[in-house]
C-alpha cells in the first residue's frame, strides 16, 4: 500500500505539459536582479556598489547571522544599482542588479573543494553556507541550519522531498531523471554533515520513472531508500511528508527535528552536489515555465536574479491573454503584479494562465459542510479560524492553532461557498506575529 497522510486534496495535475522535456539551459541574461533575502532570515548585507566589476561566483552579499546565508553574483559584468527594488514576495527588497558583461567569468576564488570523503562534517556544512545553499522547494531555509541541530534532539532520520506535488511542476522530476547521481551525492553529503545513517527519498506514484532512476542510483548505496507515496497535494509539506514515510507527527508549533527528523529538497541536495564538483556557489536552478499562457512550456536551467519577463520571452512568449503569472503552482504560488521582478532561489515555477482560465467567484455564507475539515492536512478547524480573522480576533484564532497552517489552499480549493479561507488565516498568523512581537 502507497504511504500517505489524513486529508489533503486532488486537483488536476497538469504535469503533461512539460514532465517529457529535457532540462534546457536559459541564455545568459543582459540583467540579473539579486535580492539580498531570498532565504528566510537575516537579510544579506550587501558588500559591493555601484560601479564595481564583478565576476560569476563572486560573493555580493554577506550573511552577518546564523539563520541567514551569502549571496552571490550569478553573471559576471558592471554593478548599476544596489537599492530597494520590487521582489517576488511582494514589497521591496535589498538588491544588487548588474548588467552582464557577456563573458560570464568565473571568478578567481571559485575552485573545486577536497573529495567528500576526505572533507569533515564542519568542512561540509561550511561550504553549504559559503555556498549560499538553502532549500529550493519553495520555503528557502538556510540549509546549514538544518544540518546543526542540537543534540539533545535525536534526530535519527533524514527524508528527501522529491514529491513535487504542486500542480504544473516538474523541475524535480526531470532533475531525477537527468542528474540522478548529483541528488545521491547531494543525500550522502548530508549524511556524512550530521552523522545520521538511514535516508529516505520520498516520490510520488505519478513519477515511477523517476523511482526507477533513483533506485538504480542507489542500489550499492548503504542507507538510502526510495518510499513511494500516493499522488496527493500536499503530500510534500513536510509534517506531512513526516507522517507518511515515519509515521511520526510533529507537535504544534514544532519543526521537524522535534519528530528526530530532517527534511531536504532533492533540488538542494542537487545544489550541494554542484558545490562539491565544482566549488560553485548557488547561482542557477531549474525552473518550470508552464501554464496555458505559455507558447513553449520548458523545464528552463536558469541564472537567479533573471527578470521574469526574459524567462517567458524565452519559451516563446505568452499565448493569448495571460490573466495571472504565478511563481510557483496554482496551490501556493505568489500571483505576480509586474514581470520586472527576478527569479529567486526558491523559484520553482513560473505558471501563466490565460485570462479565460481564470474562474472568479463571489463568497457566499458557510453552509457548514466541514469538507475543509477533511481535507486539512494538519487536522485544523479552517472554517472557524477564518472567522474569527473576519472579526479581528487574533487571540481565538491562535487558540485554535492558526499558526500551525501551512497555508496549502485545501480548504479554499474544497470550499463550495468559495471562501478565501486560505488567505483570512494567513491574514491572522500575521496579526499574531505581530502581537508576539508586541509582547
Amino acid at each position: 500500500m502507497l504511504k500517505t497522510f489524513k486529508g489533503g486534496i486532488h486537483p488536476p495535475y497538469n504535469k503533461d505539459l512539460t514532465n517529457s522535456k529535457p532540462i534546457e539551459k536559459a541564455t545568459l541574461p543582459k540583467k540579473v536582479i539579486i535580492p539580498m533575502g531570498m532565504h528566510i532570515g537575516a537579510p544579506s548585507e550587501p558588500i559591493v556598489k555601484v560601479g564595481d566589476m564583478v565576476k560569476k561566483g563572486q560573493k555580493i552579499g554577506e550573511a552577518k547571522s546564523f539563520v541567514s546565508v551569502p549571496v552571490h553574483a550569478s553573471i559576471s559584468g558592471k554593478v548599476t544599482a544596489v537599492e530597494p527594488r520590487p521582489w517576488p514576495g511582494g514589497g521591496l527588497m535589498m538588491s544588487v542588479v548588474i548588467e552582464s558583461d557577456g563573458k560570464d567569468e568565473l571568478d578567481y576564488s571559485i575552485t573545486p573543494p577536497k573529495p567528500l570523503s576526505q572533507l569533515s562534517p564542519d568542512e561540509i556544512k561550511n561550504l553549504i553556507r559559503e555556498a549560499g545553499i538553502t532549500g529550493l522547494g519553495g520555503a528557502g531555509f538556510p540549509t546549514q541550519v538544518k544540518l546543526s541541530f542540537p543534540p539533545e534532539k535525536n534526530v535519527d532520520t533524514i527524508i528527501i522531498n522529491a514529491a513535487e506535488c504542486e500542480p504544473y511542476i516538474t523541475a524535480d522530476h526531470r532533475l531525477l531523471l537527468e542528474r540522478p547521481d548529483d541528488v545521491v551525492l547531494g543525500i550522502e553529503a548530508i549524511m556524512k554533515a550530521t552523522g545520521i545513517k538511514r535516508a529516505f527519498i520520498g516520490i510520488e506514484d505519478n513519477k515511477l520513472d523517476a523511482v526507477e532512476s533513483i533506485k538504480k542510483t542507489i542500489k550499492d548505496k548503504e542507507g538510502i531508500e526510495v518510499v513511494v507515496l500516493a499522488t496527493k497535494y500536499p503530500q510534500g509539506g513536510e509534517k506531512q511528508l513526516i507522517k507518511a514515510v515515519t509515521g511520526r507527527e510533529v507537535p504544534s508549533g514544532g519543526l521537524p527535528m522535534d519528530a528526530g527528523v530532517i527534511v531536504n529538497n532533492a533540488g538542494t541536495c542537487a545544489a550541494i552536489a554542484n558545490t562539491l564538483k565544482t566549488g560553485l556557489p548557488l547561482i542557477e536552478r531549474i525552473t518550470t515555465v508552464t501554464g496555458s499562457g505559455i507558447k513553449e512550456p520548458k523545464n528552463l536551467l536558469i541564472r537567479i536574479g533573471t527578470p521574469l519577463i526574459d524567462i517567458i520571452e524565452q519559451c516563446g512568449g505568452f499565448k493569448g491573454t495571460p490573466g495571472k503569472v504565478l511563481m510557483g503552482g496554482p496551490m501556493m504560488g505568489l500571483a505576480q503584479s509586474t514581470l520586472d521582478v527576478p527569479a529567486i532561489k526558491g523559484t520553482s515555477g513560473l505558471l501563466v494562465l490565460e485570462k479565460h482560465d481564470l474562474h472568479l467567484f463571489e463568497p457566499s455564507p458557510c453552509i457548514k459542510c466541514a469538507r475543509c475539515v477533511d481535507a486539512c492536512p494538519i487536522n485544523l478547524l479552517p472554517t472557524t479560524i477564518a472567522k474569527f480573522a473576519q472579526k479581528n480576533m487574533w487571540n481565538e484564532a491562535e487558540l485554535y492553532h492558526a499558526m500551525d497552517c501551512v497555508e496549502c489552499g485545501c480548504c479554499s480549493y474544497v470550499c463550495p461557498a468559495h471562501i478565501p479561507l486560505t488567505q483570512h488565516i494567513r491574514i491572522a498568523k500575521s496579526h499574531i506575529i505581530a502581537l508576539r512581537r508586541q509582547k
